[in-house]
């Protein structure tokens, strides 16, 4: 806000310049120059202080409020574009020619710039991912970090990484990018995810007794999550078509060649998927330790010697 009071200063203060200038040495030059110079000074008053300090005061939720600002930034700099073309150029007629015939050639010598604002005006519109969203788009992972006019920032995760944690890498998306490519938002809408962990057990294992106590490690673990899970299912309802959803924690069994294969399935935070993962194989390998029937099953080979002597 400080660097708009100070940019609002310097307006003020070349517009009082060249209003004294026209009266010391009128000239037609100096009056447009004083004219534009007002106007923009009076748009960015308007748009930059006034509602601008109106949209900070009121809209409390941060992401809301950025998306508030930038559209914002856009109507004052599309204001003042139409504002100069008025006023520098008298011959309406002329104008609509000019621009028709620049546009043309712009249009194809620029058309992934224009692409580019282009989706950063359907991002804003239609709030496909807004700044803290975790998003995937073009096969890059990310949390939306800025949405500027041409491109999004997004700090990377996964990459090199093995598990939903950030890199440290930014990622700079151009916009455009959401006219022809699918954007998978992972917390849009809800903070939830399901997941699942695999645990193999061998065939002589008590499978029963191992369903029973990872139903009960899942159960407890993931309480919290599944309650709030069920609220915003409830929610989502609301505005999209979405069937009940089941978000127990369950356990599915699939008999292969080598064990026993235990799916289990549950909710967990988008944004603590590999914490929560982490702490769920710890207490399940901890807990199957303390089964004497129970043993994990892994691949093996059996390597015989024989001598040729």
């Amino acid at each position: 806000m400080k660097k708009s009071y100070i940019v609002l200063c310097v307006f003020v203060t070349i517009t009082v310049a060249l209003f004294i200038s026209d009266h010391l040495f009128p000239s037609p030059l100096l009056a447009q120059l004083f004219t534009t110079l007002l106007w923009i000074t009076g748009i960015f008053f308007i748009l930059s202080i006034l509602l601008d300090g109106l949209i900070r005061r009121k809209i409390t939720d941060s992401r809301s409020r950025y998306t508030a600002t930038k559209l914002i930034s856009i109507i004052e700099l599309v204001l003042i574009l139409a504002t100069i073309a008025l006023i520098w150029v008298n011959d309406i007629q002329a104008l609509m020619v000019f621009f028709g015939i620049i546009g043309a050639g712009i249009a194809i010598a620029l058309q992934d710039l224009f692409k580019n604002f282009g989706g950063s005006l359907t991002i804003l519109l239609t709030g496909t991912y807004s700044v803290g969203d975790r998003i995937e788009i073009d096969g890059r992972y990310g949390d939306v970090m800025d949405i500027g006019i041409m491109n999004t920032t997004m700090m990377e995760i996964r990459g090199w990484v093995a598990g939903d944690q950030a890199t440290g890498r930014l990622i700079i998306i151009p916009n455009g990018k959401i006219l022809t490519e699918s954007v998978q938002n992972f917390t849009r809408d809800h903070s939830f995810l399901w997941d699942e962990i695999q645990i193999p057990v061998t065939n002589d294992s008590d499978w029963k007794r191992a369903v029973t106590i990872l139903t009960s490690i899942v159960e407890e673990e993931t309480n919290e999550i599944s309650q709030i899970a069920e609220k915003e299912i409830e929610r989502i309802g609301e505005k999209f078509f979405l069937p009940k959803k089941d978000i127990s924690p369950a356990v599915y069994i699939t008999q292969t060649d080598n064990w026993i294969l235990l799916s289990v399935r549950f909710v967990t935070y988008a944004r603590e998927r590999r914490e929560v993962r982490s702490r769920l194989n710890r207490l399940i390998i901890e807990a199957f330790e303390g089964e004497q029937n129970i043993e994990i099953g892994s691949e093996s080979m059996s390597v015989q010697l024989t001598d040729q002597t």
